[in-house]
Parts: structure tokens; C-alpha cells; sequence
């Protein structure tokens, strides 16, 4: 109940929009608000607050937990709302722990029993009621440099004016505000049989506001409430805040066992997501992804090896292992199915499903004789990953004896395929359901007329490196010349502006390759070769490479299997949710118990 002092939570850039949100009734039926309409009476069910910075929403005046959970569900983008006084609140957090969390504060009470703490004169301080739309301003810039929601004037000015709402602040001797706090009548807004209030947005400017000013407003409140005959006054401040803590202790304040309530939202983050692991920052954006996802889940995050991007993840009493989207849920064998590409050809072939003719390279004519039948061809090592060791568009016996021989560097077992024309499409599949689907296209560059291919080249491969961290490059090396000279050019040639010149051939995204998002306009026939793919590989993670004239045709022909795919090159798929659905299905967004409710509460 009290921000920056106790549960202040939200930096300032993330401030409300300014709108106003409306009151929600029962069943999350908005109601008009306004400082004009009659204030909640005894009896009154569902009672809603609008504080401005956030809604305020009385659990001990609702009957169905369903109720409440629509309005916290109805939370305006950029502001905080809290539920206080729920009973049992953790039965409704357990229902929607995708959404909601429990408030990690304590509540603090004050008997007032017909006197509050005794005050504590400060030599030029005032304390006084916010009084226009320049104190609002004031506090709102006070908000604001603690990082706190902000509020429309009008929304302060309005509430400010009713009995419901004791809204103070300080000024100093130069007529500055340097503190504020806000105190709630329960009575006044909803005839309270406990005969209750509590306190709000307590703080302070630390730069400007002479010592003790905090506690002057927190005795200039109780004052006020027990002139109104109030019972007493609760406040919420964060378990780790002690100073805060110490100064409520001091002025009689005692533990209470209410908890608060909240709304997941980006404001209150910091409240729910587990803390950063250890070797988190060393992590690949591939094994980032899936650390983000889990830690925003709640699942506890244990960084193993970071260099190698492998966690070890723990939620409840399941724990898995994983290397980026490579988990212990791959066995070994369907792991080897497609480490080997010649086993993945077999077992897809045996399936039903197209790939390329190909063999073995056996070093004697029959290579050449191959190569002579399907007129080119691609060669790479038969194990390996990242694009090391292929060499696409093999035309002549010397080419492919050359070919060979490289990828012979990583892979003794080499296979010869034949080229087949097409755009690199990677489809993920997880849980044997497409998740995403992307074209890959092979590095190129863009002439302006002045920069030669060698520093176009730099220059598009520091740019591609700065937006993978570091995993995308474009070598200079014979291949990348060998294309060049396809082309007719060589490294130190200039192009025209304008012009846009390939300078790989294939379209790893380790050599400076580009991925671009196809999802929506995905085949069906391919997306159901995908999946039977993934089953006849019995694997449940895979990125499956095929070479298709367009990925909205259903024409495809697979070239190999990924067991562990890259889930940070397909936004915005949601690769890393599914990725977590698959190892914790516990975490999944639940089957809803209440039908969700849009904005101002309407299902």
C-alpha cells in the first residue's frame, strides 16, 4: 500500500497511458465511473476502487472468486491493480497461476483505538490536503522520479474531493511538495463493519524532502481517520523493504496475515520472475530463449554450462536437462536418426516422404557416374551441422573429387545428393505439431557504387553478427570466391547501386544466411509431411530442412533433420513457449475455470 516505500514496483517509463478505466461490476460488467456517482454502501457486492494508478479491489465484498478474477483479468495495459482482503486468495492464484501471483508484502495494521502514533513536528513542513491540479502534477512527478505508475490529474484531482479518498501531501517551506501518501475510508466506500481504512502511495522526493517527512504523513493520516472514529489503518509494504519495515514497527504498526493479490503484468515483473541465474549472460541467444521462457513460467533456472548453453530445469518435483531446444525427452537413437543425414534419408524414404536421390561417395566412377545421371549435385559430410564442409552445385568429376575431399575434413562418411532447385524452408516441429516455418536464404550483398564486394561484405557480416550475438557471419573464404566467380566478379569489384549479389550458396544462418517468417502461408500438404516426418523419426524437438518452389505449394522434397534447432530464428512463432509446453505441462496457460474477459470486462 505503500510504493517506493513498500510495494513500489514500476519504472516510470512504463506509466499508464492516461486513460481512465471504468468500475467493474459483478460477472465483470463494466460501470460507469466518476467521482459523481454515489459511493459503495453496506451490502454493496464486487466494490472496485479507481485509484488512477490502479484499481483498488475489495476481496471481502465478493462472493465468487470468478468475479474477481474477471476484474483483475480486465486490468488496463500499464497499471497496477491490487486485491486485498480475498479470502483465500491462494485458492484463486492456484486456479490461474499463469495470470495471477500472490504479492510477496506483508500487511502491516495500526490500532487506532481513538489515537494514532504521536506526531513528530518538522520545522517547515505542511501537511495538507492535495488540493488542485498543480499538487496532482507535483505528486505525479514524485511518482515518476521513484518509479512509480503515475495517475491522470483529473482521476487524483476528482478522487481527492470525495470522502472516500484522504489524499495528503507535504510541502516544505518553499511551497514545494516533496511527499504524499493516500488513505482509503472503507467506510465511506462500502460501509465497512470493521470500521477500516488503509493507507496508499506513501513516499517521498529523497532529494528535496527534509527527514522525517514520511512519518509526518503517516501521522498526519492516522489523525484524520481517527477524527472520522476509524478503527485503524492497514498498509502493504515489500517483505525486503526493512527501513520501511522499522519505521511501521516504531510507530505501532503490527503483522497482519492479509495478502494482496496482482495481475501478471510487465509493471510487476520483478514481484513474480525468479531471479537471473549465474552464467545467465554467457548463454547463446538459442539457450537464452528457452532460460527466459522457463524463468517467466516460474520454472527455476539452473545454468550447467554456459559456453555448451546447457539448464538444467526444475518445476515442482520434475527436473530436465536441456542444450538449448535439445532436451533429455530426445533419446539417443533419435538423436543418431538424424545426426547421420543417410539414416534420416532411409527412415523418411521408408515413410512415404520425397527426398533427393543420393548415395555414399565411394571415391571410384561410380561418383562420377551419379553425378553424370542427375547432372548436379551437393556435396556434404554424411555427420555435421552449421553448413561446415557442403559445396553445392557440383557440375564436373573434378569439382565433386574436390567437394569430396572437403567434406571428408569433418565426416569420413561423405553423401552425394542430387541438387534439386528451391528455397531453403526449416519447418520446427514440436510435440509433432508445427510450430513455425521460415525461408532461408544464402547471404547476400547490396552494391551503392563506391565499397568493393570485400567491404560490402564486412559490413553485412558485422551486421548480421550484431543482430545474432555473434552467431551469424559471412566467411571469406573458397567457397565464398567460388560463388563470386560463378557470378563473374571478384572481391574487389565494385557493383552498381542497387544491385544485390548472392555470395553463398547455401543458406545456413551460421554463414550470414537470413531467415524470413512463411508460418501463415504454410502448405498444408507440407506441414502434414513435417509431422509424419517427426513421428517416423520419433523425435519430439526437430528443425526438418526441405527445398519446396514455394512454401504455399505443396511440391517439397526433405533434405535432412535437425535435433536441435535454433528457436530464437523464428519470431514471432512462439518456438520457446512450445518448447516449455513440451517439458512441463504443468505450465501450460490452463483450461480456463472462468471464460476470460476482454477489456472493461467484457467476456
Amino acid at each position: 500500500m505503500t510504493d517506493t516505500l513498500a510495494t513500489g514496483a514500476a519504472r516510470s517509463d512504463r506509466m499508464r497511458n492516461g486513460r481512465r478505466r471504468e468500475r467493474v461490476g459483478p460477472g465483470g460488467d463494466p460501470v460507469a465511473p466518476g467521482p459523481a456517482e454515489a459511493p459503495a454502501r453496506e451490502g454493496d457486492t464486487d466494490v472496485v476502487l479507481d485509484c488512477g494508478w490502479g484499481r483498488l479491489v475489495f476481496g471481502q465484498t465478493f462472493t465468487d472468486q470468478a468475479a474477481v478474477a474477471a476484474v483483475l483479468r480486465s486490468e488496463a495495459a500499464g497499471s497496477r491493480d491490487i486485491c486485498i482482503y480475498l479470502r483465500d486468495p491462494h485458492v484463486l492464484v492456484s486456479r490461474l497461476p499463469d495470470e495471477l501471483f500472490i504479492d510477496p508484502s506483508l500487511t502491516y495494521r495500526l490500532p487506532l483505538d481513538g489515537a494514532g502514533p504521536a506526531d513528530e513536528d518538522v520545522p517547515g513542513l505542511t501537511i495538507r490536503p492535495l488540493a488542485g491540479a498543480a499538487d496532482a502534477d507535483a505528486v505525479n512527478r514524485i511518482y515518476a522520479r521513484n518509479g512509480m505508475v503515475t495517475a491522470p490529474v483529473d482521476v487524483l484531482v476528482a478522487n481527492a474531493r470525495t470522502d472516500r479518498f484522504l489524499h495528503l501531501v507535504a510541502e516544505d517551506a518553499t511551497g514545494e511538495v516533496v511527499g504524499t501518501i493516500t488513505g482509503v475510508d472503507h467506510v465511506a466506500v462500502f460501509d465497512d463493519p470493521d470500521n477500516g481504512a488503509s493507507l496508499w502511495c506513501l513516499t517521498v522526493d529523497f532529494n528535496t524532502a527534509p527527514p522525517g517527512t514520511g512519518q509526518a504523513l503517516i501521522t498526519a493520516l492516522a489523525a484524520r481517520l481517527v477524527a472520522r472514529g476509524r478503527a485503524y489503518v492497514d498498509l502493504s509494504v515489500l517483505a525486503e523493504n526493512g527501513g520501511a519495515i522499522r519505521l511501521y514497527e516504531r510507530l505501532g504498526f503490527y503483522r497482519t496475515s492479509t495478502l494482496c493479490v496482482k495481475r501478471k503484468n510487465p509493471i510487476n515483473e520483478r514481484l513474480f520472475l525468479p531471479a537471473t541465474p549465474e552464467g545467465y549472460d554467457q548463454l547463446n541467444p538459442y539457450a537464452k530463449i528457452v532460460a527466459d521462457e522457463a524463468m517467466r513460467r516460474g520454472v527455476r533456472v539452473e545454468v550447467t554450462d554456459p559456453a555448451w548453453g546447457e539448464l538444467r530445469l526444475t518445476s515442482g518435483g520434475r527436473t530436465i536437462l536441456t542444450r538449448e531446444s535439445l532436451s533429455e525427452l530426445t533419446s539417443a537413437v533419435a538423436m543418431s536418426r538424424c545426426d547421420d543425414k543417410r539414416v534420416t534419408r532411409r527412415i523418411l524414404a521408408e515413410a512415404g516422404l520425397s527426398v533427393p536421390r543420393g548415395r555414399t561417395a565411394t571415391g571410384d566412377d561410380g561418383d562420377a557416374a551419379f553425378l553424370s545421371e542427375v547432372g548436379r549435385v551437393v556435396v556434404k559430410p554424411a555427420r555435421g551441422e552449421q553448413g561446415n564442409g557442403i559445396t553445392v552445385g557440383v557440375r564436373t568429376p573434378e569439382a565433386l573429387t574436390a567437394a569430396v575431399e572437403l567434406a571428408a575434413r569433418f565426416c569420413p562418411d561423405v553423401l552425394i545428393e542430387e541438387m534439386r532447385a528451391g528455397e531453403d524452408l526449416r519447418v520446427v516441429v514440436i510435440d509433432h505439431e508445427v510450430v513455425a516455418a521460415a525461408v532461408r536464404r544464402p547471404a547476400s550483398v547490396t552494391g551503392d557504387g563506391v565499397h568493393d564486394i570485400a567491404e560490402l561484405i564486412e559490413r553485412q557480416s558485422r551486421r548480421r553478427a550484431a543482430a545474432t550475438g555473434g552467431e551469424s557471419t559471412i566467411p571469406v573464404d573458397d567457397m565464398t570466391r567460388d560463388v563470386l566467380a560463378e557470378a563473374g566478379h571478384e572481391l574487389h569489384d565494385v557493383l552498381p547501386e542497387g544491385q544485390v549479389l548472392a555470395v553463398r550458396k547455401t543458406a545456413n544462418l551460421h554463414t550470414g544466411g537470413t531467415i524470413h517468417d512463411v508460418t501463415a502461408e504454410l502448405h498444408p500438404a507440407i506441414a502434414e509431411a513435417c509431422v509424419t516426418a517427426s513421428r517416423a523419426l520419433d523425435i519430439p524437438v526437430t528443425g526438418l530442412d526441405l527445398l519446396v518452389p514455394a512454401p504455399d505449394g505443396p511440391e517439397h522434397v526433405f533434405i535432412e533433420a535437425n535435433e536441435r534447432p535454433g528457436l530464437a530464428n523464428h519470431e514471432p512463432q512462439p518456438t520457446a513457449e512450445r518448447f516449455v509446453d513440451l517439458l512441463f505441462p504443468g505450465t501450460r496457460a490452463p483450461q480456463r475455470l472462468w471464460s476470460p474477459v476482454g477489456p472493461g470486462g467484457a467476456a
